[in-house]
């Protein structure tokens, strides 16, 4: 069954097997590799991508449900200005340890900032809380999203 994605605002055609994940046809038929398994069961956010404009795990959300939809990946999120903020304030703070979670991490920030511009240490604990780092730079991520959230009041 062939599906239209509008993927990172272009325009893609896929042809996944039924039952198939969003994560794999963005990493093995698009080769799209940013978005990242972590643990197939929605448990960990490494997959975390924005469908439609929420933040969605890959891992679970079949690409036969999502025909016509809007998707957004890491690749393009530093495309917008929340993105950009956030990259930045990760790239200022020295968030990342290995990296692995990190662009769920960053995904699920962007959409937190998009929700809440001025988030309380609450907020956040309460939007990342399901994006897990085996590193628990989670201080670090904190200090991160306060610091884009500076960023964007200029």
């Amino acid at each position: 069954m062939t599906l239209t994605l509008k993927i990172n605002g272009e325009t893609r055609q896929v042809d996944p097997a039924p039952g198939t994940p969003l994560l794999w046809v963005l990493r093995d038929e698009l080769k799209m590799t940013g978005t990242k398994f972590g643990c197939g069961v929605a448990a960990c956010g490494a997959c975390t991508v924005h469908i439609d404009g929420t933040p969605e795990r890959s891992c679970q959300a079949l690409a036969e449900d999502l025909d016509g939809a809007e998707i957004t990946t890491i690749e393009a999120i530093g495309g917008s200005p929340i993105g950009a903020a956030v990259q930045a304030a990760w790239t200022e703070l020295d968030v990342v340890q290995c990296g692995y979670c990190q662009s769920g991490q960053i995904m699920s920030a962007v959409a937190l900032l998009s929700e809440i511009g001025r988030p309380t240490d609450r907020d956040i604990d309460d939007h990342m809380d399901g994006n897990a780092c085996r590193c628990a730079t989670y201080v670090r991520i904190r200090a991160a999203i306060h610091r884009a959230a500076d960023i964007l009041e200029g």
